[in-house]
């Protein structure tokens, strides 16, 4: 654990940008998908065919602009390495669910973006080729240039099913207010620290605003974000199980009924009722644009693209958690290739050429040059022209090759370094649970979890009458057998 420590500590990390807009599931125009409309792999050398990969991922509306921008990067990498993709964004509200949906049903695809929400389990479910051998015969650059540690966290079982994302190994939780408040309210932001903290700032902002202005605007997909950043979920993607990052004894917890999570949702329930949270906030799709407040993980400099994203002049962001390493910060972003695609060879060298070429990567992240960016300085530093590009960057591959966006500190990726430097371990990290033989319990158990979330992490019902429900439906799902797995599996691989 010790080593896993000192290896971690020297992940470098970069730029969460995300278009936060809200809806359309769907992707360019196709010239066919890689599952059954060209020859397979040998068959597309041999007849000079293109294949073009269906890769799902998620993110916001799909501005006119997209299948322009897509074909520009289809242009540039059938010339490079031989390989165009169909790019299918599922929106924020509906990723889950979609995802689900072509796992279960078997439906074609070539790449997925997954996380450790959901990895472990579409693992177990076959969906995902085995790469561990592919990896390094076909693509040694890929697996040269990822560290080892990160390589090993994203595995199951021993075995690699997924290309990392090289980024933000560490967790660390920011507030972010619009300055214009904190200016007029005259917030202290040095004493915002804990959710009852923002109390008083957030009945301020709301008396002087008016009945329909509301500081926090929460979504059903993402709630509250930061309300289990205290307890390692173990890679399991269910928040109401984990262990208290600083539990020495690592016992296993249903969370909910934890005090400090209890608190933190009476807080919520309390900010409902009093107006601070939407009134639609657990069926919201998407949140609204110059949000007064929200929580972010992030670092430092990450202001300069809420910014745009936002449509805000200023945000000022405080630190509120972290820096942490867990198991499933860096299985917080992965791109698999399907168990069934034709084209492994070439998902994992388009995968390659994202995380190794920076006119591809700056292409994927921030859209069509000249129309959603400019080049300030080649492919290291970039201007933002528009706040339409849809997808989410972090999804896609490394930050290392990624244009630092104009108006960030030119210290920026300095400043991230220091904080996974200083980050401390869960005291799980490097365990990821085997739910091999638990899927039916996961699966049951989850579905009830998905049953109440919303209205959960939105503070839209009293958790005295949810949480109660929530842990009795999940006992009879199979809950208890699940922690007692994991409590046994714990103790063996820290003994």
């Amino acid at each position: 654990m010790k080593k896993t420590w000192k290896l971690l500590s020297v992940l470098c990390t970069a730029l969460l940008l995300m278009s936060a807009l809200a809806a359309c599931s769907g992707g360019s125009k196709s010239e066919g998908s890689g599952d059954s409309s060209t020859a397979g792999t040998d068959g597309s050398k041999a007849s000079g065919e293109v294949p073009t990969l269906v890769w799902w991922t998620i993110g916001g509306q799909l501005p006119n602009n997209f299948d322009k921008a897509i074909a520009a990067m289809n242009e540039y990498t059938a010339e490079k390495i031989g390989v165009k993709i169909d790019l299918r964004v599922a929106n924020w509200a509906d990723w889950d669910t979609k995802m689900n949906t072509i796992v279960n049903t078997g439906e074609a695809f070539d790449m997925m973006f997954t996380n450790s929400g959901k990895y472990n389990q579409q693992v177990s479910m076959g969906a995902f080729a085995d790469l561990t051998d592919l990896v390094q015969s076909e693509t040694p650059d890929l697996y040269k240039f990822i560290p080892e540690t990160v390589w090993d966290g994203a595995k199951i079982g021993g075995k690699i099913y997924s290309v990392p994302t090289y980024k933000d190994s560490s967790l660390t939780q920011y507030w972010v207010f619009n300055d214009e408040y904190v200016q007029k309210y005259n917030i202290d932001l040095d004493k915002a620290k804990t959710l009852q903290d923002l109390d008083k700032p957030f009945h301020d902002m709301k008396a002087g605003e008016g009945k329909s202005f509301y500081p926090v605007s929460l979504n059903q997909g993402d709630g509250f974000p930061g309300l289990f950043n205290g307890y390692d979920d173990l890679t399991l993607g269910l928040s109401p199980i984990g262990v208290k990052i600083d539990d020495s004894s690592r016992k296993v917890v249903f969370t909910l009924s934890q005090p400090d999570i209890m608190d933190n949702l009476n807080q919520l329930h309390k900010w409902y009722q009093d107006g601070i949270i939407n009134p639609d906030a657990p069926t919201r799709g998407e949140t609204e644009k110059a949000r007064p407040f929200f929580s972010a993980q992030a670092f430092p400099g990450a202001e300069t693209s809420y910014q745009i994203n936002e449509g805000v002049e200023k945000y000022d962001m405080v630190q509120n958690f972290g820096p942490l390493y867990t198991t499933s910060m860096i299985q917080g972003s992965l791109n698999a290739i399907s168990a069934n695609s034709k084209y492994k060879n070439e998902a994992l060298k388009y995968l390659e050429l994202v995380n190794t070429d920076a006119k591809l990567r700056n292409m994927l992240a921030f859209g069509e040059l000249g129309v959603d960016y400019q080049s300030v300085d080649g492919e290291k530093v970039i201007e933002r022209t528009s706040d339409t590009w849809p997808l989410a960057a972090y999804t896609q591959g490394t930050f290392f090759n990624l244009a630092v966006t104009k108006g960030a500190p030119e210290d920026q990726w300095e400043q991230v370094r220091k904080l996974n430097e200083e980050a401390t371990p869960s005291a799980t990290l490097g365990f990821a649970l085997d739910i091999s033989s638990l899927t039916t319990e996961v699966a049951n158990t989850k579905a009830v979890w998905e049953k109440y979330k919303a209205e959960l992490i939105t503070g839209a019902s009293d958790p005295a009458v949810i949480v109660p429900k929530v842990e009795s439906e999940m006992k009879a799902a199979g809950m208890d057998k699940i922690m007692q797995a994991a409590q046994e599996q714990i103790e063996a691989y820290f003994k």
